[in-house]
């Protein structure tokens, strides 16, 4: 071949560009009707199998009947409660004093004085004065309540100290090591309503036994939670809460006691801000002790922050659905997509109370067991 013939001419080069378009015109033009035969079922690649139509929503859930529970956490104090000084009117010195953290029950010595126990007992009324034979009163009977209750018979729980009495106190003195004498000397006994828990020794031994020795607790352990007047109203006595532990888990609790309410202070005074994440925290007016009655479930816990949840609302068998089933109406409020064997309709619904990813939804012709359209 010739130079000159191997040089396509600008006739030819013409030529070959039209070719070539033409042949890219075609090749187009069998895409575009491959792809408009398989649109409409008449063959192509792929015509043997039926194309997917979208009849309705991607996902779907169920319209269910249920309950919803709307709950609010607040910061909680796990605890023994308030510490109690502990006075004495002992004469002598101090010869003994419990460990803190000691327990210490019924007929149990709350400290020596001249080696002495003083005994605690339970009641509400203090020892304000000797017990002897002859003696009436209601601080006699609480008394010989407690006899009776560790175990010293033969003895009428009234308002009477008698000769019975006198023997089940010589029998008592006797297992203490005091001076077998018959009478209750006021020093002897501090009463506490309950079991208690030693929180503090406020002197050293040798100290002087007459004065405020210790300070002492209950020996249950409660859940304290700080609250505004304003955030206090679910606090009534009685009500179920949840206590969330430190450890993962959860206890039972119950309100007790509903603290008056208290003067708030501000930050200047030493009182902490408020921590938006966590209510009940910051300036206290209101002190509310909840009861655990599951002391086990709380392990080795002390004394820990905790976490209080209470039920703010509730609505009982309402009709709900996923939130995110919800759909903005053009022309205002909500709807759902409600889908069945017929296809997918918009019902228009009300909304209610929302919780744990759920709304509660009212609406002509909506009904449990329906399903509604929801995103994946």
């Amino acid at each position: 071949m010739s130079a000159a013939e191997s040089i396509p001419t600008s006739t030819n080069w013409r030529r070959r560009r039209r070719v070539r378009a033409t042949l890219g015109g075609v090749a187009a033009l069998i895409t575009l009707v491959a792809a408009g035969a398989a649109t409409l079922g008449l063959g192509g690649r792929g015509g043997d199998e039926p194309q997917s139509t979208r009849t309705g929503p991607a996902a779907a859930a169920p319209v269910s009947r249920q309950t919803l529970v709307k709950t609010v956490t607040v910061a909680g104090e796990l605890g023994y409660g308030p510490a109690v000084p502990l006075a004495s009117t002992a004469t002598g010195t101090v010869t003994w004093l419990p460990q803190v953290g000691a327990e210490v029950r019924r007929g149990g010595a709350l400290l020596r004085a001249d080696e002495k126990p003083i005994v605690l007992l339970y009641g509400l009324l203090p020892m304000y004065r000797p017990l002897t034979e002859g003696t009436t009163g209601s601080d006699v009977r609480q008394f010989e309540r407690n006899l009776t209750a560790l175990g010293y018979r033969g003895i009428t729980v009234d308002e009477k100290f008698s000769a019975a009495t006198t023997l089940a106190v010589k029998r008592w003195q006797k297992d203490l090591a005091l001076p077998v004498t018959g009478v209750v000397e006021r020093e002897r006994v501090i009463y506490a309503p309950k079991a208690v828990r030693i929180a503090r020794q406020l002197v050293r031994l040798g100290a002087s036994a007459a004065g405020d020795l210790l300070t002492y607790t209950g020996s249950t352990r409660m859940v304290l939670v700080s609250a505004g007047a304003g955030e206090v109203g679910w606090a009534v006595k009685g009500t179920k809460v949840t206590v969330a532990l430190p450890t993962g888990g959860s206890v039972a609790g119950t309100v007790s006691v509903v603290g008056a309410p208290a003067a708030g202070g501000s930050v200047g005074d030493g009182q902490q801000p408020a921590d938006p994440e966590r209510p009940g925290t910051g300036s206290a007016t209101v002190e509310v002790t909840i009861a655990i009655a599951d002391q086990k479930a709380l392990g080795a816990l002390g004394a820990t922050p905790v976490d209080v949840r209470y039920v703010a609302k509730e609505r009982r068998a309402v009709l709900t659905v996923p939130v995110d089933a919800l759909l903005a109406l053009a022309e205002g409020g909500y709807g759902v997509e409600v889908t069945g064997p017929a296809g997918a309709r918009i019902v228009a619904v009300q909304a209610g109370m929302f919780a744990d990813g759920r709304v509660e939804v009212s609406g002509e012709g909506l009904a449990e067991g329906m399903t509604v359209g929801v995103p994946q």
